[in-house]
């Protein structure tokens, strides 16, 4: 998945390191559907699916729903996929409402930081205006103050988004619109802002700042465990070398250019919504007619949304419309 995240006493998009112990490799240009792993140990992880289809957080309001809720509320979700109401899902229709499930998390990201750092709700956000609200805190700080023990720098910070901004403002008048910003917040949205995810990549993981990325450094980005440094190595982990030494790095030096970085995070071609929707398909279709039916999704709801098969499940409160 897209490693950007908000600083949350900044409020503002910024690439960081999770905390966790098994961190993900940085993901692809068109994005990856969900947290979760589609496989785990050679199973097929449905979790992957739920999210994929819903979103993460309509997935997430399915988990207490037993299975005779959550196959009523699919229903009324099917009725909103079947968009020509012919009594089938497509592979059209099904692509179009996984990105739409995906796209509704960004545009509603974008909404609450345009409101909350735009509180006059301007047609355009000005730079100083952004800068007050998301960094004006540095203007009262002592210089030694403003870098963190983990190395974080505020200054780096400011200098990274005024980067970005830059880039993302098209017509080049020093603010930004809200469909600039939504670039701003989030670069794997745009084309022409594919380079700056590439060189922001280059930035956090060249640790050396050699201007490559060797093998250590690609691994430590995704896996660093602290607290035990005889620890085995995850399966994943592993599997990310092999990666690393046959696709990642083509010319074989050790090392990955931007040239590679940007084969990596951009490759060409692939569509996990496409990928997603034929995967659903191939499962459910049971009639082996390439579309499905109503019924064909509800028999496989565990699937699509999930549920826990709990005997109180119908007492639930949740009733939520789609």
């Amino acid at each position: 998945m897209y490693r950007w995240v908000l600083a949350a006493a900044l409020v503002v998009a910024v690439s960081s390191k999770p905390a966790d112990e098994e961190k993900k490799p940085r993901v692809l240009h068109s994005p990856e559907l969900s947290k979760e792993d589609h496989y785990q140990n050679d199973e097929h992880n449905t979790d992957y699916d739920h999210e994929a289809f819903l979103g993460e957080d309509l997935a997430h309001s399915f988990d207490d729903l037993s299975p005779t809720e959550s196959k009523e509320r699919l229903g009324k979700i099917v009725d909103k996929i079947d968009s020509d109401e012919d009594g089938f899902v497509t592979l059209v229709e099904l692509q179009t409402w996984i990105d739409y499930s995906q796209k509704k998390y960004i545009n509603e990201d974008v909404t609450r930081q345009w409101q909350a750092n735009n509180p006059e709700n301007l047609e355009k956000m000005q730079w100083e205006n952004y800068r007050t609200m998301v960094y004006g805190f540095m203007d009262n700080m002592d210089p030694s103050e403003l870098e963190e023990e983990d190395g974080t720098s505020y200054s780096d910070m400011l200098n990274r988004d005024k980067r970005r901004w830059d880039t993302a403002d098209l017509d080049q008048d020093g603010s930004l619109t809200f469909d600039e910003y939504k670039y701003f917040l989030h670069p794997e949205e745009a084309d022409h802002m594919r380079m700056m995810v590439v060189q922001e990549t280059m930035e956090d993981i060249d640790t050396d700042k050699d201007g490559k990325i060797s093998l250590e450094e690609y691994i430590g980005d995704m896996f660093l465990d602290e607290n035990d440094k005889d620890a085995e190595e995850p399966a994943w982990v592993k599997n990310e070398r092999e990666q690393f030494t046959q696709f990642r790095d083509k010319d074989g030096d050790g090392f990955m250019d931007e040239d590679e970085v940007k084969g990596w995070i951009i490759p060409p071609d692939y569509d996990h919504a496409n990928a997603e929707a034929k995967h659903l398909i191939y499962e459910a279709d049971s009639d082996q007619d390439e579309k499905l039916s109503k019924e064909e999704i509800i028999n496989k709801y565990d699937l699509f949304v999930g549920s826990q098969a709990t005997d109180f499940g119908e007492a639930l409160t949740r009733h939520d419309e789609f």
